[in-house]
């Protein structure tokens, strides 16, 4: 993927149901940061020139961690989304990568559907927290 293929993309995630985006991260700006630190694991899928698949995945040189992979709803079952995640896998184990998580929204019955396909477990021992960066008050005192 690279960052001339951002406008495509994004309408392909905002055609997705159950995709979760925010509009910090998912930014061009955030998008082309995240490209430039993870160039090998960021893949799209085209047919006709059109973009009809994408996954992006990144590493912190322990874990990998695949975020909003989607395949155009009329390009689904095809093993689009199989391929894409294929190949992010084996590149992020050319990296070193031994354990590859991700998040899906409990809602996202389809998403979900296609993880357990794919063969990653659900975790039940765990609690996701998360904090955003950008709502902390700066103290200069």
């Amino acid at each position: 993927m690279l960052i001339s293929d951002y406008d495509a993309v994004y309408s392909l995630w905002i055609s997705c149901k159950g995709m979760g985006l925010n509009n910090l991260d998912d930014s061009k700006d955030g998008i082309d940061r995240f490209l430039k630190r993870n160039p090998d694991t960021c893949l799209i899928s085209e047919i006709n020139d059109r973009i009809v698949g994408v996954i992006i995945a990144g590493d912190d040189g322990r874990r990998g961690y695949i975020y909003h992979t989607a395949v155009d709803p009329e390009f689904r079952h095809k093993g689009i989304g199989s391929m894409l995640v294929s190949v992010v896998m084996e590149a992020l184990k050319q990296q070193g990568v031994n354990k590859v998580a991700l998040v899906v929204f409990e809602k996202n019955l389809a998403g979900n559907a296609f993880w357990e396909k794919c063969g990653f477990t659900v975790r039940n021992d765990l609690v996701y927290r998360n904090k955003a960066l950008a709502d902390m008050i700066r103290n200069d005192t």
